[in-house]
């Protein structure tokens, strides 16, 4: 059997990263682990087309959860692809503020400064709006604005400024509060740029960089505390591949506590409940789960111009499908969100506590992806770092069952009312003359919705998940943390988690870029330790 320096399971937005930058040294023999395929399709490169990898179970996988939404449980869909989400998602360039990074550092190392960050943030990028202080250039993904704004995304910008929102050219700035036109990591051509095609398609003729997809990763192989490899299935047959140097576990902030547990790495209750032989006490794992919750609130527009649903569907569908495959032009060549605000809805909030996201179409409610049939557009909001703590556990000692997973939204009071103080603040912003002129109002199933008990009932029925979810296998300082601040697994040797799971408190924003930041962070971390 080969063994490997470094065995990383999960190829999505940290995986591919550290594939790249681990196996550009011909020393290292690095195996890379996906449970998706490939993922190299037109669709997948086509912005748009999320509308059909995220309902794709070749593609997607698709996560039940305790929490109840209208008729059932909610379902959290998860790439399943080399490059992961980041092969599905709304390509939304957003890395978070300072301060989130000086938080990081104050809670699990100064490594994870801002100072120290922002080289490796920079380092992702090719910005076409070129170099800055902030923006980087030259690097593998290639981060664009919109190319063609309509009359409506100015107008809801315009009524941003008119609310007394600073208009801001770029949201990645030091300076997060304000509205502006949102950045996407698409290229010139249209196309998205997910973590596969920044990173592997670079590293993957290397000999010393072997990729294996369709393989589901069960447990580590551990002796006398040391990780010695990894086991899963693989076509239905068992297979297992074996480490000399270490095991980083890539699999999400999902996944990678469902390994950690399967392998009896967490609280001791929780896997004897699971008929899991305990390895190594660490309670955290699993617990501390943070996730952004959303509704969206549809508008009706007066004019048919101005909203995007006909564009995805009938012949109008066919030729923006043609001249996206053509030209790289059109609505299928643009990210989920056209535009986006930063703001303060909480009466003590000494900085942007709320993300604002604005699109040019509205989606059926009681349709799952369907687009309306009248005209409309659609607003939602995010609290930026929300503090209430959910759980993902294993309910079985069976890789194949399903885990049990609590997100505990809105069990805090302050998550609660910043809910409820940013539908009023939509309404509030949608009131404005700038863009008030386009709508006919606020249509059900959120129109005259209005007390916090009517709001706070919205959530409860019709949220959804921002697919931002960390801190499950969070770093820090103190012990009780199961990674210390180099991302290592405390207690066992040979094992790092590098993904989404490891940040304790969530950065402000989209998570993309800032895993895929923190990867690059850690690859140079990791090959320090092996000099």
């Amino acid at each position: 059997m080969a063994e490997f320096d470094y065995i990383i399971v999960g190829a999505g937005s940290a995986g591919c990263v550290l594939a790249e930058r681990l196996s550009a040294d011909p020393r290292n023999q690095v195996l890379l682990i996906e449970e998706g395929g490939r993922g190299d399709h037109w669709i997948t490169e086509m912005p748009k087309g999320f509308g059909k990898t995220t309902s794709d179970p070749a593609t997607a996988h698709f996560i039940p959860t305790t929490n109840k939404r209208g008729a059932g449980p909610e379902t959290w869909v998860r790439g399943k692809m080399l490059g992961g989400s980041s092969g599905i998602n709304g390509m939304v360039w957003n890395r978070g503020a300072a301060e989130d990074y000086d938080r990081l550092a104050e809670l699990a190392g100064p490594q994870w400064s801002w100072s120290e960050m922002l080289p490796y943030l920079r380092g992702l990028e090719n910005h076409r709006m070129g170099e800055s202080d902030t923006r980087g250039v030259g690097g593998p993904i290639e981060i664009s604005n919109h190319p063609a704004p309509s009359p409506l995304t100015h107008a809801w910008i315009e009524a941003g400024a008119q609310l007394g929102l600073p208009v801001k050219e770029e949201h990645s700035v030091r300076a997060q509060e304000g509205i502006g036109l949102m950045q996407w990591n698409i290229d010139r051509r249209g196309r998205r740029v997910s973590s596969a095609r920044a990173f592997l398609k670079r590293a993957e003729g290397r000999s010393n960089l072997t990729i294996a997809s369709g393989v589901r990763t069960d447990r580590l192989i551990i002796r006398n505390h040391r990780v010695v490899g990894v086991e899963g299935m693989r076509d239905g047959q068992p297979v297992t591949y074996a480490a000399r140097g270490e095991v980083i576990l890539s699999a999400g902030a999902i996944g990678s506590p469902r390994i950690l547990q399967l392998s009896g790495i967490g609280d001791p209750q929780v896997l004897s409940a699971a008929g899991v032989p305990v390895v190594l006490e660490s309670p955290s794992v699993g617990r501390h789960f943070r996730e952004h919750l959303l509704i969206n609130h549809n508008f009706r527009l007066r004019d048919p111009r101005h909203s995007q649903n006909a564009a995805y569907g009938g012949l109008a569908l066919l030729k923006n499908v043609i001249s996206h495959v053509l030209f790289g032009k059109g609505p299928m060549s643009y990210g989920s969100t056209e535009a986006a605000a930063f703001v303060r809805v909480l009466p003590d909030a000494q900085r942007p506590d709320t993300q604002i996201m604005f699109q040019p179409y509205s989606l059926d409610p009681n349709s799952g992806l369907a687009f309306e049939k009248e005209p409309g557009m659609s607003l939602y909001a995010f609290k930026l770092r929300p503090s209430s703590e959910g759980t993902v556990f294993i309910g079985s000692a069976d890789p194949a069952a399903p885990l049990v997973i609590n997100p505990n939204y809105l069990g805090e009071e302050e998550d609660r009312r910043a809910a409820i103080n940013s539908t009023r603040f939509i309404r509030n912003l949608m009131k404005q003359p700038a863009i008030a002129a386009f709508t006919s109002g606020e249509v059900a199933p959120t129109a005259g919705k209005e007390s916090d008990e009517e709001i706070l009932a919205l959530y409860h029925e019709r949220g959804q998940a921002g697919y931002h979810g960390t801190a499950t296998v969070k770093m820090g300082r103190d012990n009780s943390a199961p990674l210390d601040g180099n991302l290592r697994v405390r207690g066992i040797e040979g094992l790092r988690v590098v993904d989404l799971s490891v940040f304790p408190e969530m950065i402000a924003g989209n998570t993309n870029a800032p895993t895929m930041g923190m990867a690059a962070r850690a690859a140079d971390l990791i090959l320090a330790e092996r000099k």
